[in-house]
């Protein structure tokens, strides 16, 4: 049964730490905004019974939640 990933427990920050720097940084808003909505592609093709992806289209839509996510980190190592 497919789950949708927990970013805030991975990033081992608070929802409202995340909410906190997401209203002051734009481009962070963004990110989590795409990151949301790729993961919950995944989680609606890994559970479609019907008109599924490939397996290859869904690695891509995983690799691209893993970037997305990837420049999360990235922007909240960031000194604001």
């Amino acid at each position: 049964m497919p789950v949708t990933h927990d970013l805030y427990q991975d990033l081992r920050c608070t929802k409202e730490e995340i909410q906190q720097k997401r209203t002051k940084d734009p481009l962070l808003d963004s990110l989590l905004n795409k990151y949301s909505q790729t993961d919950a592609e995944v989680v609606k093709a890994e559970s479609a019974l019907s008109n599924a992806l490939s397996d290859d289209e869904l690695k891509k839509l995983k690799e691209k939640r893993v970037e997305f996510k990837k420049k999360i980190v990235e922007r909240l190592q960031t000194p604001s």
